[in-house]
């Protein structure tokens, strides 16, 4: 769908939306509107009793003077933020996505109480549309005249302030080309997003400029992941690691932050195979490798000032002839031996290797990992929140802000010693699991046995990267949760 910026002036194509905050009237444009219609709006306003809550909306169909339809949406007051505007595009789209119509002209006038610039406002609005429109039809066979969800194609900011939201929106643009694909990846068919399709696909990456290594097999045995490599063995799909680099700090050679996913392309459990129902869900298991992905094709698309490193795990978790058995042990990349209790807890493995290839080859300020973990977290925190485990306070409460900015919250639980008892093995240096209880915590503290000083967090995003609840700028079941998250990290804590 295209965005685009232009001059308050009543459109000749196309939907009018008007936005009215809660106790106030129409805009100087929207008294123009209303004009133009022969006072076609300001009688629906009335007959409907209109107070501007927010999500209240009144359509005007048929209005003269050239101007089909209008729909007037209110915003709740006293204050507005740039979450409240992104909602309200999305809830537009929402509400004309279906009509027929091609076109979506927004008026984005000054709102009284707004704590927003004017161009910021339409910039903010503009993403939330792009974000609601989002699609995964590619396999949907295209029946023309029946199938109208894909009829918006053009979304027209209407501002004083064309050339400022013009520019606002930018950063905004390369952000959401960042969540489609995170996306797109998570929504893509297991037959067809193998470890080796979405290796080729980070590959693609160059094109903005990320440095792109894939790492097959046979060196990773040679680097010792064997934690890794175990979980594949099952498979005929060969494994693959997979390393991005984004250097667009001043200073190149300063040391990068990095960021780590679980990129379980198909996860059947393995020899602990799972219930046959609800296991096509599995597609997304690879939700954190999809994130990191789609976060350094924003960065790189923004040209942000940082140097960042995202590494990916890619697996298929297959019951093979030659797929890892409950009782294995098998010796990590940091020497760590792992005895292998249940198949189903592979993602940890994954991460083990990935981890720590991480920290020994960048030295990083911080690591950031990112993963479908446990279903133990959704119990916990069912799905408005991910779980959020660090072994630094500072870069903890750094998520938990960043968060609640763009609304991609995350709750901080606990790590201690004693949840760390739980995997001691009679065989080897840990086992893979703790038991029945606080599954996500013992998963969290598995991963901190590979983490060495460097400040680190973990984020089990079982319960909100798939599958997650509908929201007004998001109706995938593959959300591309993440990527807003960690850019706000960076954009407010380490671009230089």
């Amino acid at each position: 769908m295209e965005i685009s910026f232009t001059s308050l002036k009543i459109p000749t194509k196309g939907i009018v939306a008007l936005i009215v905050a809660e106790g106030t009237r129409l805009g100087s444009f929207g008294r123009k509107v209303d004009a133009a219609t022969g006072g076609a709006v300001s009688r629906a306003l009335n007959a409907s009793h209109f107070k501007g809550k927010s999500s209240e909306t009144v359509d005007v169909l048929g209005a003269s003077g050239g101007i089909g339809r209008v729909v007037v949406m209110g915003l709740s007051r006293p204050s507005v933020g740039e979450r409240e505007l992104e909602n309200l595009g999305g809830k537009l789209v929402g509400r004309v996505e279906n009509s027929g119509e091609t076109k979506l002209n927004i008026a984005v006038e000054p709102v009284h109480g707004c704590q927003v610039s004017a161009s910021r406002m339409a910039a903010c609005i503009a993403l939330g549309a792009r974000l609601r429109a989002y699609r995964f039809n590619k396999y949907k066979s295209k029946k023309k005249g029946k199938d109208r969800s894909l009829c918006l194609e053009h979304v027209c900011l209407m501002t004083q302030s064309v050339v400022g939201a013009s520019r606002a929106y930018e950063a905004s643009e390369a952000l959401t080309e960042g969540i489609y694909l995170a996306r797109d990846l998570v929504n893509e068919p297991p037959n067809v997003l193998c470890p080796e399709e979405f290796a080729a696909r980070a590959l693609e990456l160059r094109s903005v400029g990320v440095k792109v290594e894939v790492l097959n097999e046979e060196k990773m045995k040679k680097l010792g992941m064997n934690a890794l490599l175990g979980v594949g063995q099952g498979s005929i799909r060969e494994s693959k690691l997979v390393v991005m680099q984004w250097k667009g700090a001043r200073q190149k050679t300063s040391q990068p932050i990095a960021f780590v996913g679980k990129g379980v392309c198909f996860d059947t459990g393995g020899i602990s195979l799972k219930p046959p129902v609800g296991m096509e869900d599995m597609k997304g298991d690879m939700g954190g490798a999809a994130c990191v992905t789609g976060l350094i094709h924003a960065l790189a698309r923004r040209r942000a000032k940082v140097n960042a490193v995202v590494i990916v795990g890619l697996v298929e978790n297959m019951p093979g002839g030659n797929a890892q058995r409950p009782g294995d042990i098998v010796t990590s990349m940091s020497g760590k031996t792992i005895e292998i209790l249940n198949t189903d807890a592979e993602g940890r493995l994954v991460l083990a290797d990935a981890l720590w290839y991480a920290q020994q080859r960048f030295k990083p300020k911080i690591v950031i990992d990112l993963a479908t973990l446990t279903g133990a977290i959704m119990v916990a925190l069912g799905q408005e929140y991910a779980g959020l485990f660090s072994n630094n306070d500072r870069l903890s409460e750094r998520l938990i802000t960043a968060g609640e900015t763009v609304n991609e919250k995350v709750w901080r639980m606990p790590l201690h010693d004693s949840y760390d008892k739980m995997l001691k093995s009679s065989f080897a240096d840990v086992k893979n699991i703790g038991g029945r209880y606080a599954g996500s915590i013992t998963a969290a503290q598995f991963l901190q046995r590979f983490i060495d000083k460097t400040p680190w967090a973990h984020l089990d995003i079982a319960g909100t990267a798939m599958a997650c609840p509908s929201s007004d700028i998001n109706h995938s079941w593959g959300s591309g949760y993440g990527v807003r998250l960690l850019n706000q990290l960076v954009v407010r804590h380490y671009e230089k």
